[in-house]
């Protein structure tokens, strides 16, 4: 670190004042500037990080358990509606994820029409988990719509793991099959780590692969493939025109699906990242600091509005089902934001459903395809 760097972060300590604020000190201007005069040099230049084992801490399952909340800031009703004339702006997760579909439909056809062959996506179903069978029906469809090869193997939920890597297997050494992705979660039985391992490096678009996140980590190599649901976040607050460099942004949840890839995918943009998870101190006061929240523990209506400093652009990943008498299946989707209240506070905001959901898939979809285009030569 350069001797003015060195010289603002003591500074800063002794005023007790974050180095990330809407209004930088002008020595902290001039380094943010020759940062970015410095252009596509920075690609070439970015440092790598070491790390140890003995640095890695317990492996504490989270186990989240909000605290109750006062009856003063009670949910309201469903039906009482919101003014979005004037409130955040609503970020359109299905319109964004058409824009994909029809891209990789193009590139899918121009591939059919160059070498012969269509992307092949297999899908190793364990169960009978309801969601777990919804979440394959869009994964199909989609490869559908696209003109992608999809196959499912499904297994009962009393199979052994030997099994579901024998089914793992088959796919890998399937030459039609460019992608192979096990649908999560596994019966509590099974070693879902041992299974995820046995998915070919090359083949491996869900982005779960060692090597892939240890090289997303490592911010001067490049994946061969980065989670869908992470680029999926970062596709939501880029199409929406949010800035990301030196912004700070709280992610909430610290999963190997959401929360660890978005963070380190944040990381390479040059945004300052705070992760909270169920054992953090104080995840109110953090989140309401941030710039940029997005929320993927997996409870409902966790954030509230009063988690949001005025402004802050929200990405809630949350897909939590609610009972609701109303509804046709006796309950709906909704997702760790309390949407009714933050829609007041932030400047936008994903829905749930409609928002990170279809671009999720959208992702999986374009990662089979970029898997597809090395196979046969016509990556850019």
């Amino acid at each position: 670190m350069g001797g003015a760097a060195v010289a603002l972060l003591a500074a800063t300590r002794r005023s007790s004042i974050p180095l990330v604020t809407s209004s930088l000190p002008r020595a902290a201007r001039g380094l943010h500037e020759a940062a970015a005069a410095a252009g596509e040099d920075k690609a070439r230049t970015r440092r790598r990080r070491s790390s140890s084992s003995s640095f890695l801490g317990p492996d504490i399952t989270d186990t989240w358990d909000p605290p109750p909340r006062p009856a003063a800031s009670p949910l309201p009703p469903r039906a009482a509606g919101v003014d979005y004339e004037s409130t955040a702006t609503i970020i359109d997760g299905k319109s964004i994820a058409e824009d994909i579909r029809l891209q990789v439909a193009e590139e899918v056809l121009q591939m059919k029409n160059a070498v012969g062959h269509v992307p092949g996506l297999a899908v190793v179903l364990v169960g009978d988990r309801k969601d777990s069978q919804s979440y394959v029906r869009f994964k199909v469809k989609g490869c559908e719509e696209v003109g992608i090869k999809s196959l499912l193997a499904e297994l009962p939920r009393n199979c052994t793991e030997d099994e579901v890597v024998d089914s793992v297997s088959r796919f890998n050494e399937d030459p039609s099959v460019h992608g192979v992705l096990v649908q999560l979660p596994l019966p509590q039985h099974m070693d879902e780590q041992k299974i995820l391992n046995a998915i070919s490096l090359d083949k491996d678009v869900d982005g779960f692969h060692p090597l892939n996140v240890g090289n997303l980590a490592l911010r001067s190599r490049k994946p061969l493939f980065v989670s869908c649901a992470a680029k999926a976040c970062l596709e939501l607050l880029l199409q929406s025109g949010i800035d990301l460099m030196g912004k700070h942004v709280t992610i909430i949840g610290r999963s190997k699906v959401v929360g660890l890839p978005t963070s380190l995918l944040l990381q390479r943009h040059h945004a300052t990242v705070s992760v909270i998870h169920a054992y953090t101190e104080n995840p109110e006061e953090i989140t309401r600091g941030s710039d940029i929240v997005i929320s993927a523990a997996g409870v409902a209506n966790l954030v509230r509005g009063s988690w949001l400093k005025q402004g802050a652009v929200v990405i809630d990943v949350g897909t939590n089902p609610v009972e609701d008498p109303a509804s046709d299946f006796g309950y709906r989707l909704t997702g760790d934001v309390c949407f009714e209240e933050a829609v007041n506070v932030a400047s936008a905001i994903t829905p749930v459903p409609g928002g990170v959901g279809p671009v999720t898939i959208a992702m999986l979809l374009a990662n089979t395809l970029d898997s597809a285009k090395r196979v046969y030569g016509l990556s850019d």
